[in-house]
Formats: structure tokens, sequence, C-alpha cells
């Protein structure tokens, strides 16, 4: 089967033939003919599917089928994604696929001038692709309005809830017409989520193309046990293996992040970091230098890493194990795309079991056990006597010495200044949660200082068809 018995029209064709793509994936394939009729969809697809092109593609052709002027300040088709990466990445694809059909696109997320989101819908435009919190900033300035919406998608749902979203797409969602089409595309089905499509979807299409939370078939996942002082010198051999042409590390924090940078540049390993903290130009130029092969080694949070699709990731490294299950998921599905194969490998110190527990109940599937490479040990033993005296192993332990029990909600951070609308997350009027090494409550400030403000910056082999 190709594009066009989809009955997607000509020059979407063209537009996907001058990519490259000639054979749809199965989310395209089940999903094109439903939306072209008008009908509201539930997809649920791993990541690196095809996703993007299967709600795309017919919106595009929908929109054309039945021109309208747009107004200013107006769209017709609203993509919410919860990162910026993503709404980047969506962006993109609906340019190249709508350069033959004259659709405009524009991008609204934090990070970015908030004057230019201003100009860009300014004179209204057919796709806007755009995070919750800018949105809602932009809709409050009354500087975008949704009242002309005909076709509203939610990408990566799940992540939208991890992320405490709900509160802002309900809000978002009462703003809309009622007569619209709504699209809903995650790589988990949760119960959250399925409750939150059944509010807004109206009598919709079903289409899956895997089982519920299990991980892309063609990624064979790996776990080493390590001790967590020791994983600086399990990276750095693994890194060091000529085979490795492209990879993704993952850690759970942003300071994770660039501790592991500065470790890799101590063993003369070029790496570059993306999270939250990062400014969306530094963001950029990590994964474009990322993708031209500049640097082959990228460290990324969760939250940053939803919107990267980069072919030729080789290799995912767990350098630490999520503490939300439903991410491992995710991560692991950087690699193994457009129907290429992959590697994920996963570093499991002690206090991580109960994650690695987790994820194996959810996946299905149990990592192969990977034995500690050959010169390990004269690797960690020279990492060893090169740190400093009383250097701090990050071994992650609260006051007590006892581990911490990973959290059995499925709400991981949000990024830097993508705040849900309503506070979800945080009581109200309530103080911060203490943490390990920070006093409960408000203690350390003394009474009436000054807050220290946010930076307000944050959103979040075989190619022959889209990945998405």
């Amino acid at each position: 089967m190709n594009f066009a018995q989809l009955g997607l029209a000509e020059p979407l064709v063209r537009a996907l033939e001058a990519k490259g793509y000639t054979t749809p994936t199965p989310i395209q394939a089940q999903s094109i003919p439903t939306l072209l009729q008008g009908r509201d969809l539930l997809g649920i697809a791993q990541t690196g599917t095809g996703k993007t092109a299967a709600f795309v593609l017919p919106s595009i052709q929908r929109m054309v089928e039945a021109p309208k002027q747009v107004h200013p300040t107006h769209c017709r088709m609203l993509v919410l994604a919860p990162t910026r990466e993503l709404a980047s990445q969506i962006a993109d694809s609906a340019r190249d696929y709508g350069k033959f059909s004259k659709m405009s696109v524009a991008t609204v997320f934090g990070g970015t001038s908030i004057n230019k989101n201003r100009q860009d819908m300014a004179r209204g435009v057919d796709i806007l692709v755009a995070t919750p919190g800018r949105l809602l900033d932009l809709i409050e300035q009354r500087f975008v309005s949704l009242a002309m919406l005909e076709i509203l998608v939610l990408d990566e749902a799940d992540q939208m809830l991890d992320l405490g979203f709900i509160h802002a797409l309900r809000k978002i969602v009462r703003m809309l017409p009622k007569q619209r089409q709504t699209l809903f595309f995650s790589a988990t089905m949760p119960n959250a989520i399925r409750e939150l499509a059944d509010q807004f979807l109206k009598e919709p299409v079903t289409v899956k193309v895997a089982p519920v939370s299990t991980t892309a078939e063609r990624v064979e996942q790996f776990a080493t046990h390590v001790n967590q002082s020791e994983k600086q010198a399990l990276l750095t051999i693994h890194l060091r293996n000529p085979e490795i042409e492209r990879c993704l590390v993952f850690t759970r924090t942003k300071h994770g992040a660039d501790r592991v940078v500065k470790l890799l540049g101590h063993a003369d390993i070029p790496a570059n970091a993306i999270h939250g903290n990062k400014s969306q130009p530094q963001r950029e130029r990590a994964l474009a230098e990322f993708k031209s092969g500049k640097v082959k080694v990228l460290i990324a949070t969760d939250i940053a890493a939803r919107g990267i699709d980069v072919s030729g990731v080789s290799h995912v490294f767990n350098f630490e194990l999520p503490n939300v299950p439903e991410q491992y998921v995710h991560r692991i599905g950087r690699t193994a795309r457009a129907g290429a194969s992959g590697v994920a490998i996963s570093f499991v110190a002690d206090d991580e079991r109960p994650y690695l527990r987790d994820i194996e109940k959810l996946t299905r599937v149990k990592p192969t056990a990977l034995p500690l490479p050959e010169g390990f040990q004269n690797e960690a033993a020279k990492i060893k006597a090169a740190r400093p005296a009383g250097a701090d192993d990050d071994r992650r332990r609260d006051d007590s010495g006892r581990h911490r029990a990973p959290p059995r909600a499925t709400h991981s951070a949000r990024p830097t200044g993508e705040r849900p609308a309503g506070g979800a997350g945080r009581p109200a009027g309530g103080a911060r949660p203490g943490g390990p090494g920070r006093p409960g409550g408000n203690a350390g400030r003394p009474a009436g200082g000054p807050r220290r403000q946010g930076s307000g910056n944050g959103g979040g082999g075989g190619r022959r068809s889209p990945a998405g």
C-alpha cells in the first residue's frame, strides 16, 4: 500500500516523495483514512512509529479541501505538545508535509521571545503548534484566539498528564468550539489518560499498533549492576567503543546531566547536555551538533528528550534509571526509529533495583544481564584515584541513609517555566516540600525575605516511511 491509496492528495504525496517516504507505517495506514472522514481518534503507538505524519497529513488535506481565510490571532488547527523540542519537531514536519499545500505554520512555546510569538500570530495561521503554558499566556493577553479552531491534537498525551498539565488542558478545551475534530496520541495508556480521552473525544475510533506499555521490539535491552560511584567508568568504556556512532545518555536531573558532561570531558569524550535550564539557543545548538555528528554523545533529561527525533541513534544509555517506569519506554524509543534496530543499556545501582522491578512489571520484559566489561576495574581505579578526597559520589539516599522508595504517582518534574494552570502539583499557598538536604517548608529563608524568581524558560535503517 502507498500513500495515494490511503486517499491523500497529490501535493501531499509529492511532499512525502521529496522526503523519500513511500510506504505508510501501521499507525499511518490505520489513522489516515479515519481522519480524512473527520472522525475523532485515540491513537496508541510507541514513539518513533510515525504519529506526526499520521495526524498532520490528513489534517492538511481536510483544511485544503475546505479553504478558509484565517482571521488575525486565530488558527484552524492546534497541536499541543509537552515540550518545546517536540513542538519544534512537529512544526518542522508540518512545514515539510504542507509545502505544496500553502499551509502556514507557527510555534508558541517558552524559552522564545513572546513578542515574536505575537508577531507570528498577528495575521493568523493554519497550524499552530504550542506548549500549554505559553499558549495560555498569549490567550490571556488576547494575542491568540481559538474561536475558529477546527482540529485539536494532543500529542504525547501521557506526558502531558505526567507534567501536571491536566488543568491547563481543561482550561484550553473550554475555549474551543464544540464542533471540532479531536485527536489523542499517546505511547502509553494509563487509566488517567483514558478518562481524559473520554472527556474530550466524541465517539472516537481507537487505533493501536502495539500493546499498551510495551517497548519497541527492535530494541535490545540490557542491564548492568554497578556501584553508583563507578558508573562514570562504565559509561566511559562503553563510549570508547567505535561501533557506537551516536548515542543518548539519560539522567534523572538537570544537575546530573551537566555533571556527566563534565566527567566525560575529563576522559576526552566530548558531549553536550540538553535540559530545562538551557536556553533555547543552547538547546538548538546541542541538537544541531548531535544531528550533524560533530558531537556523538548527548546527555538528556526525560523532559528535554521528548522531542528528539534523530536517525542513527544506535544506543541509549540509562545512566540513571527513571523513577517513573513509563519514562523508560520513551527513553529507549529514541533508538530503533524508522525501521532501524537499537540497543538500550541500563546502569543499575543497588538503590535503583526497585525502579528496575517497576520497569519490568510495566514492560513485561526483563533486560538481559550484561557483565562489567573488560578493563572496568582498571578504569574505575584510575577515576577514583583522580577524585578529590571526600568527593560526593551522588548516592541518592535520604537523611537517614535509607533507600528512598520510588514514587507510585506517574507525575515527573515539569520543564522550567512551563507552569500548569491552577498551580498543579503544589497546594495553593502551601510551602515547597522539603527534600534530601533541604528543610521542609520555608525553613532557611528569613521571614518576609524575597523569593528568588524563576527563569520563566521552558515548555517540553530503512527510512521508507515517516517516523513522526
